[in-house]
């Protein structure tokens, strides 16, 4: 197996633009000695057209090297800049020199340069180019073997303006290809980077909270010690109600450090559970109302008879999302669901607060950005989590208040054994 750098394969990709602006430039060639040839006789019409011909060989065996062997380095993509330079500046010296009407053909290989190759480079093929322009006003030959001024002259203007239309459209189709694929690539690594990024900042959150769970058993353990040795001191009954009561508070908290540790466990083996969606909505109704007994949390009557693949991490996520729903509107929250197109499944949260703060709006989910009302930690993992599933995390903030969608990939039905299906 060949493996290839970022920039070999850069190379490789514009090896075909490279092909199409070559090809392009000997086709004209051929183009216009046929065209001069109905007009005038050329002095070197034999020694034009084995120019050409050469340079759409050496074109087409550079397209072939390029694809089959990437150069490593632009050094080698800038030596065939410059022999380019040289191939279409041997051909101006037979064919008229500077007072070819397509001696502006010269700019096609220095406008590549300047978006393949680094600006050092850059700058010496556009040197070398001047230099090539010079030497065609210093050393030129015949163009005719009589004397036509006045057909040399209406020739002169028509090529004037068949090269424009013609450099035009070369650095539009080849150029402007190039450069859109430069930005795609440049877009592709920002997005990677921006995801290298919020990954360690969860990595940093996980292991935090790790250690905090770790931390927090010893305490808990000595807590629960603590009330059986009081409710062996005082046998009251009212002191032993409320020692139940706190019995039970630590108990959950345990729970609560298992979980997390299960949840950890499963994350790291990427283990996902297909589970219907009627089961699903019905696991996070339970987790909600252990966590907030009396909130007023509307839960959909009705759930679509879909699947979705599932883990702890995604439970988390949507429990963090009702746990700031309500803290925005203590009074109403609703959760729907609903099946959308291209087997896609949506998880609707409304609320009637005030809305997302300005912040969130701008990059909702996207990075951890401070809040009064500590919610940014939160939105970051939940929006973290939903991707990494496949899905996506949206909003919309209006006057009636914030609307929150996860939407999340669906599973078929013929492919609903996806490690453990309920």
């Amino acid at each position: 197996m060949e493996w290839l750098t970022h920039s070999q394969t850069g190379f490789r990709q514009a090896a075909r633009y490279l092909l199409s602006m070559r090809l392009a430039i000997v086709g004209l060639q051929l183009v216009a000695i046929a065209v001069a040839e109905t007009v005038i006789t050329l002095a070197h019409r034999a020694e034009a057209l084995i120019l050409c011909l050469l340079y759409g060989v050496l074109a087409t065996l550079g397209w072939l090297w390029f694809t089959r062997r990437p150069p490593r380095s632009p050094t080698s993509v800038s030596l065939g800049l410059a022999l380019d330079l040289a191939l279409i500046g041997g051909w101006l010296f037979l064919t008229g020199g500077y007072t070819n009407p397509l001696v502006s053909l010269l700019l096609l290989p220095i406008a590549v340069a300047i978006i393949l190759v680094p600006l050092s480079q850059s700058i010496a093929l556009t040197l070398a180019g001047i230099g090539v322009y010079t030497a065609l006003v210093i050393w030129h030959s015949p163009i005719t073997e009589g004397h036509h001024d006045a057909n040399l002259a209406q020739l002169h203007l028509a090529g004037m303006w068949v090269t424009f239309a013609m450099t035009a459209v070369i650095l539009l189709l080849v150029v402007g290809a190039l450069a859109r694929r430069i930005r795609q690539q440049q877009a592709q690594l920002s997005n990677i980077r921006e995801t290298r990024l919020r990954d360690e900042q969860i990595i940093a959150l996980g292991l935090s909270a790790a250690a905090v769970a770790h931390r927090l058993g010893t305490p808990l353990n000595t807590m629960t010690l603590l009330v059986d040795e009081m409710r062996s001191a005082f046998p009251d009954p009212v002191l032993a109600e409320d020692l139940a009561q706190m019995e039970k508070q630590l108990g959950l908290c345990g729970q609560h450090l298992q979980q997390l540790t299960s949840a950890a466990t499963q994350a790291k083996t990427a283990q996902l559970e297909s589970i219907s969606a009627h089961k699903w909505v019905t696991r996070l109704r339970e987790s909600a109302t252990l966590l907030w007994p009396a909130a007023p949390i509307d839960w959909p009557a009705k759930v679509p008879d879909c699947r979705v693949a599932v883990d702890a991490t995604l439970d988390q996520a949507i429990l963090n999302l009702l746990a700031n729903a309500l803290t925005a509107s203590p009074f109403w929250v609703a959760v729907s669901m609903r099946c959308a197109e291209n087997n896609r499944v949506e998880m609707i949260v409304e609320d009637h607060g005030d809305g997302l703060e300005e912040a969130f709006q701008d990059s909702l989910g996207e990075q951890i950005v401070g809040s009064e009302n500590g919610l940014g930690v939160g939105l970051f993992l939940s929006n973290a989590t939903i991707q990494r599933l496949g899905g996506t995390f949206k909003a919309r903030v209006d006057q009636q208040g914030t609307t929150m969608i996860i939407d999340l990939p669906g599973v078929d039905t013929d492919n609903a054994s996806l490690g453990g299906s309920k």
